[in-house]
């Protein structure tokens, strides 16, 4: 059974759709957190982050990468945001698809959780 991410990867599930590349995609949130919370995902299926490989890195690079750019398209990146990667239950993962968090648009609180 493919994943629901994995259908919006695949472009087979609509989304609020922020950012797309051959090797990414990122979309609102449909449980905002925050007045910004965009979701960034590989289009490569990694489950958790227990199970990227040597050769993820790039990858998950990539992700931060399109955080920072869309925190600064969308005018928040000087007044700060937060990405955030759950892992497990633990961690707060409901979504077995390797999802960054983006959040922006207000102060943040810490600790976090």
């Amino acid at each position: 059974m493919t994943c629901f991410f994995c259908k919006i990867a695949e472009g087979k599930m609509e989304t609020d759709k922020v950012y797309e590349d051959e090797r990414v995609i990122a979309f609102n949130d449909i449980n905002p957190q925050a007045p910004t919370h965009i979701l960034i995902i590989p289009k490569k299926h990694i489950s958790t982050l227990n199970d990227l490989e040597p050769e993820d890195t790039a990858l998950i690079g990539e992700l931060l990468l399109v955080a920072k750019n869309i925190a600064s398209k969308l005018g928040f990146s000087d007044d700060g945001f937060r990405t955030v990667f759950n892992c497990n239950v633990h961690g707060g993962q409901s979504v077995y698809h390797l999802h960054l968090h983006l959040l922006g648009g207000r102060q943040m609180g810490w600790p976090p959780g």
